[in-house]
């Protein structure tokens, strides 16, 4: 599996959305690409974090930007998460976790002193050329 690493093409991979289609980060060759993975959908730091970005929707388009989210949740709650939230961006789901792999957004995490592996909250930004340009790791939703 690659190694995705900052100032490198970032190797072209398809998900399933939230509403079953097929979506490769290649479609969107000559945009900019918001593409942030969150731990879990209904929760409510990922609630806010997909409200962010579907209310700056607009901005990032201006400045010729898609957004994608990716989580580990199947599609069926995806398509729920969206239809809730309005969301008009695509939600895709990585079940399996190759591509939070990938992106290496896997990590050890605590939640009532229990350990266990999780989902970073990160983002990653992608030029039009198909190369990570900025990585922000253990964002904060507010």
């Amino acid at each position: 599996m690659a190694e995705i690493l900052l100032n490198k093409t970032v190797p072209d991979f398809s998900l399933l959305d939230q509403n079953g289609k097929e979506v490769s980060l290649s479609k969107f060759s000559g945009k900019r690409i918001v593409l942030y993975f969150y731990p879990k959908d209904n929760t409510s730091g990922c609630t806010l974090e997909a409200e962010s970005f579907r209310d700056l929707k607009n901005e990032f388009a201006d400045k010729n930007t898609v957004i994608i989210g990716v989580s580990k949740d199947t599609q069926k709650s995806h398509a729920g998460f969206s239809l809730k939230l309005d969301l008009d961006f695509s939600i895709l789901s990585d079940k399996d976790g190759e591509i939070h792999q990938m992106f290496d957004v896997i990590k050890p995490k605590k939640m009532y002193g229990r350990e266990y592996l999780g989902t970073e909250r990160s983002t990653f930004i992608i030029d039009e050329n198909g190369v990570l340009v900025k990585e922000y790791r253990g964002v904060k939703v507010k």
